[in-house]
């Protein structure tokens, strides 16, 4: 009989515990350790205890250590495991990152011992019989392989353990979530039907329960064979639906139910088989490979490719929030949230995987952050726009509009195409261009230079109808980060208006000062724009400033100032801009419309440490007067607002 220590043998362990008894009853099997910081009970055997893994393997001769502990221990376990001289079958996912995964095959090397991923679902022989489907030809040019799964998880699976729900635990990487976990085998098994390397990962990660990773996300995976896998996943269904590969070819269509080893082919012909497959059990086939030399069904080697896509998991901004307006919440008596559903899921993840689309492409409406003021959808947030370095990409709002749905913000004008509606930019922080364009060279003028920085978003750390608060990294032409902001954004109704609270915070993280420069203050007078930003479209006609014409305001540090204009269908607008730092206020009307902060209107600003700002845009329905305009100024930094927001 094989000599088998079990690591972790609570939660997902009583499932190998089950197997090993049902092995131990055949003969093929002696349990002779358990590894576990906690008490278990076992009725088969008489197994060592101890919590140190390799000892336990010393003292017991096991030669098969089967690993099932929390992912971030996976690394460490699976190499005192192989130096300790026991074969180990490791549970999936086989560590947090690429890194780790990489000691475990240099002490695999190191030992000349085997490593067995436990990917359950490439033990069925359905996968090498789709894998030859699509080598052989039978479905014609294959364009991609979708994948789909939603399962329903109550509120307490994700609190079931320290790192469940977690991305990292006390500093250390985890990467638990829907994608990388729950429905890892999705990913896992698509990968393994062709067998090509990775060239690209896109990703897009939300949750609806309040927790720190995904419970629903989507994947879209670029093979080096021109193949595309996409994979979409939720554990916000109503009810369990089995998780399915599609493979989509121009003479037919395979689909295969991995949970089942159901592998259904329709042809062109209109004909459809149902094949159901045998699958082998990875302990057996461990065990077989150690006794015979069979070849290893899941081997550590062939899952990099995984352990590739997980990484990108790990390094994709946290997911975003599923506003509460989405979700269908049922709660106990107590009023607890019990269990959270996202209706229609299970149709969107199999939408995803015929289109081969990630949730963004599907008109998904919790896929877009919009602000709402007053019930009323007045702005959306773009957080990870597609531009050009050039542009000096960053997160913006766009489509503001008033309550009367007058728009009032514009995106790449032609006349400019690095304005990005409203948000924050700097033509100059520390020498990285964060506004976009041209940079202006002292006694030079204007230049293009490799000098543009991107605005990368990190996390919203609370998302709401209402605004958000974000975070965000500033990081220069060669990805180093130079500066760390939160971003505070809150759209608040105001009498027959409503306000846009625009609030950031610039940490910076150069180790020493550092300036904010623009280009009045290297030689071209009157340009010191950088700061809050707000473009307006430039279609408007009849544009006017206040308190004075554009000549009096620009360069001014009054506590307001406003723009209006009336859109192509002859609807006016007003924009009321105020603040209470007392930086210049930067205007065009003439030029184009646009209105913002010069933090260096005409020397630079040193950051030492940090630098805030706040500004307050009134959107307003028509032309307002002087007085109107002031007086709307003064309700907007009224203390009544602020203790209204708080």
């Amino acid at each position: 009989m094989t000599k088998v220590v079990l690591a972790g043998a609570n939660g997902h362990g009583r499932h190998h515990l089950g197997n090993l008894r049902r092995l131990a009853g055949r003969g093929v099997v002696e349990l002779v350790g358990i590894c576990d910081v906690r008490p278990v009970e076992v009725d088969f055997g008489a197994p060592r205890r101890s919590a140190d893994l390799g000892a336990l393997v010393e003292k017991t001769g096991a030669e098969i250590t089967i690993i099932c502990t929390p992912i971030h221990t996976h690394a460490d376990l699976a190499v005192t495991a192989l130096r300790a001289g026991s074969h180990v079958l490791l549970e999936k996912p086989p560590a947090p990152s690429p890194e780790e995964h990489r000691r475990i095959a240099e002490a695999v090397a190191e030992t000349g011992l085997a490593c067995q991923v436990g990917f359950q679902s490439l033990g069925s022989a359905a996968v090498p019989a789709l894998r030859e489907l699509i080598a052989s030809g039978a479905l014609g040019a294959v364009r991609g392989i979708g994948g789909a799964g939603a399962w329903e998880r109550p509120a307490a699976y994700f609190t079931r353990s320290a790192w469940a729900g977690r991305r990292r635990l006390d500093g250390v990487d985890v990467v638990d979530g829907a994608l990388t976990n729950p429905f890892a085998h999705a990913v896992a098994t698509a990968l393994a039907l062709t067998g090509s390397g990775v060239a690209g990962i896109e990703t897009e990660l939300y949750h609806a329960n309040p927790i720190e990773s995904d419970d629903t996300s989507c994947v879209r995976i670029r093979l080096d064979d021109g193949l595309t896998v996409t994979i979409a996943v939720s554990l916000c269904a109503a009810e369990r639906h089995e998780p399915y590969l599609v493979v989509h070819g121009d003479r037919g269509r395979a689909t295969l139910v991995y949970t089942e080893d159901r592998l259904r082919v329709e042809h062109a012909d209109g004909t459809v088989t149902t094949t159901v497959y045998e699958r082998t059990d990875l302990l057996e086939n461990l065990i077989d490979h150690v006794r015979t030399g069979a070849e290893l069904l899941v081997p550590l080697d062939r899952t990099e490719s995984f352990t590739r896509v997980l990484d990108a998991v790990r390094l994709a901004p946290e997911p975003q929030p599923i506003p509460g307006r989405y979700q269908a919440v049922e709660r106990d008596e107590a009023g607890e949230a019990v269990r959270r559903v996202l209706p229609g899921i299970a149709e969107l993840t199999a939408r995803s995987a015929d289109e081969l689309a990630l949730y963004s492409e599907l008109d998904v409406p919790w896929t877009r952050v919009s602000l709402l003021a007053g019930g009323t959808e007045v702005a959306a947030y773009e957080t990870r726009p597609d531009l050009p370095a050039t542009a000096s990409p960053r997160p913006y709002l766009h489509r503001v509009r008033t309550l009367g749905g007058v728009e009032v913000t514009e995106v790449r004008p032609e006349d400019h195409v690095h304005h990005l509606g409203a948000g924050v930019a700097i033509s100059d922080l520390g020498g990285v261009n964060f506004w976009g364009g041209r940079t202006y060279v002292k006694d030079q003028g204007p230049a293009w230079l490799d000098d543009h920085g991107t605005q990368r978003h990190r996390a919203f750390t609370r998302l709401a109808d209402d605004g958000f608060t974000e975070e965000l990294e500033w990081a220069g032409p060669d990805g180093r980060v130079v500066a760390r902001e939160e971003r505070v954004v809150t759209a608040r109704p105001l009498g027959r208006h409503w306000a846009l609270d625009f609030s950031f915070t610039l940490t910076n993280l150069t180790g020493a000062p550092v300036e904010v420069n623009s280009s009045a203050t290297k030689g071209r007078a009157g340009a010191g724009y950088g700061g809050f930003f707000w473009r307006a479209p430039g279609t408007s006609t009849d544009r006017a400033t206040l308190p004075g014409g554009e000549q009096d305001v620009h360069g001014s540090r009054g506590r307001w100032v406003a723009l209006s204009g009336t859109d192509p269908e002859g609807r006016d607008w007003t924009l009321v801009f105020v603040q209470d730092d007392g930086d210049a206020w930067f205007v065009r009307n003439t030029e184009y419309p646009g209105v913002g902060q010069a933090l260096a209107w005409d020397r630079p600003l040193v950051v030492a440490d940090t630098l805030t700002r706040r500004v307050v845009t009134v959107v307003a329905d028509g032309r307002l007067s002087r007085d109107e305009a002031e007086s709307l100024a003064a309700e907007a930094l009224a203390p009544e607002s602020l203790a209204a927001e708080v």
